[in-house]
């Protein structure tokens, strides 16, 4: 039975990295209708970045995490302005295209500043404490309560805020939401910024129970796909349920079937759920 409970205190704690990032994908695509797969690569460069400035310049952890986002953030805005919005009348596969080479430019960039190997980021809160008698480290209880405060953040943003309510109504209806003087350009801006910036925390916190490498957002933005999918594309709610259910499936799974296919998890889910519901769980809210 202890076995279970950690696994399950395991399970929030990789769902919670899974739904920030997921959160942000799907941002993305239910507002400006794009697959953005350079997201893995805002992931890799906001764990380099949190490395970077506590490493070489003796930063604070939260300090560093908070530059990270800041800058990884605005390369979203970069990105978006650079790459995207110029083919924003284009065939939609050539933001497709756009995407991938936006991802392989920003592996090679990193390999080339810091290396192909792996590095360790070390925490303030590396230590190992007794919680409701599970033993577990600090930093994945640190995970599980900011990402769900940062999640409470976004939701309290978009829901009472007016440039929350317009990036909302363009989610919703793109061509009402031009119709009342919404300015799409200034919402694709903001969208791309909190994306990036939810990629950066979500590596940051991540990276000291993993590693840091060039390839490490290879594997997260494939799963983060699968949630959105699993989700409803463009689904708020379905990113976040759908990065639990995902987590707590590959924990189980490791569990209890074996740790060698936890990752083929993710996809045999995909395939049983679109089974049974083509349009993901959460259809309501939507892109349709």
């Amino acid at each position: 039975m202890d076995i279970l409970f950690q696994q399950l205190f395991n399970a929030l704690t990789i769902g919670s990295v899974y739904s920030l990032v997921a959160l942000g994908l799907t941002l993305v695509y239910g507002i400006l209708h794009i697959p953005n797969f350079a997201h893995g690569a805002l992931y890799m460069v906001g764990g380099y970045i949190t490395l970077l400035f506590m490493e070489s310049m003796g930063l604070h952890y939260w300090l560093a995490i908070l530059i990270s986002i800041i800058v990884v953030g605005l390369l979203g805005v970069v990105m978006e302005r650079l790459v995207f919005h110029p083919l924003r009348n284009a065939p939609p596969i050539h933001d497709k295209i756009a995407a991938i080479g936006v991802l392989l430019f920003l592996e090679a960039l990193v390999q080339l500043v810091w290396g192909a190997e792996y590095r360790r980021m070390l925490s303030p809160y590396d230590i190992v404490v007794d919680f409701l008698g599970l033993t577990v480290t600090a930093q994945r209880l640190l995970i599980i309560g900011t990402a769900i405060l940062a999640m409470i953040l976004l939701h309290l943003f978009l829901k009472k805020t007016i440039t929350g309510s317009a990036i909302i109504a363009m989610s919703q209806n793109r061509e009402g939401a031009f119709l009342v003087g919404i300015n799409a350009n200034k919402v694709a801006v903001i969208t791309f910024f909190i994306s990036g910036a939810l990629a950066a925390f979500a590596s940051s916190i991540a990276s000291p129970i993993n590693l840091v490498f060039p390839g490490m957002g290879h594997l997260v933005i494939l799963k983060a796909f699968v949630i959105i999918i699993i989700g409803g594309m463009g689904s708020i709610p379905g990113a976040i349920i759908g990065g639990y259910i995902l987590g707590f499936s590959e924990s189980l799974s490791a569990t209890f079937i074996s740790n060698d296919y936890k990752d083929l998890i993710a996809f045999l889910l995909l395939v049983a759920i679109l089974t049974i519901k083509p349009k993901g769980l959460f259809v309501k809210g939507a892109r349709s």
